[in-house]
């Protein structure tokens, strides 16, 4: 269990929220890192492994002339996943992962290429939408290295982004704290 993985739980259950995972390089380690953290089941709802590209289209609705004209390791391609994952469990977060972990390149792409995402929840303060945030990585490492730090990252990525998620009191009440700042 990682720290990440720790945080993310916690935070999650403070919050009220619950969390969905899409994988595609990590093969359900993302999945397997959440729920070995103990009250997991609180928050988070499942994941999808969608290993083979038509399955990206076909059970997160990952647009499919996206997925012909790109390949699965993508940005876009993440993103949808994320907010593919989202909507089909039932979840306030839904986080993915897509990639190539080696030992071949894939769509075109090197190994360690790897793209997380996020998609989160409406904004409590305003009702604009949290939409999704992507992050390009560029991995060294054999395979198990380019797939255990992917998980690391995408865990990161949604703790950083439900850390942010602040109502414009929340907002208010840390300025006031922070002397104005």
């Amino acid at each position: 269990m990682s720290s990440e993985a720790a945080d993310v739980v916690r935070l999650l259950t403070v919050k009220g929220g619950t969390v969905a995972v899409a994988e595609s390089l990590t093969g359900g380690l993302v999945a397997a890192e959440i729920t070995a953290v103990p009250g997991a089941s609180k928050v988070f709802r499942g994941s999808v492994t969608a290993y083979a590209t038509e399955l990206k289209h076909r059970l997160l609705g990952v647009d499919a002339s996206l997925l012909a004209a790109r390949g699965a390791v993508d940005p876009q391609v993440a993103a949808e996943m994320a907010a593919g994952v989202r909507t089909a469990l039932g979840a306030d977060w839904g986080i993915a992962t897509t990639g190539v972990a080696g030992p071949d390149p894939q769509d075109g792409q090197p190994v360690g290429t790897v793209f997380v995402a996020v998609h989160g929840p409406e904004r409590a303060a305003d009702g604009s939408a949290s939409g999704g945030k992507v992050e390009a990585l560029r991995l060294n490492g054999d395979r198990a290295e380019i797939r255990m730090e992917s998980v690391r990252s995408v865990l990161a990525l949604l703790v950083e982004e439900i850390a942010s998620e602040q109502t414009g009191n929340e907002r208010a009440q840390d300025t006031e704290r922070n002397g104005g700042f």
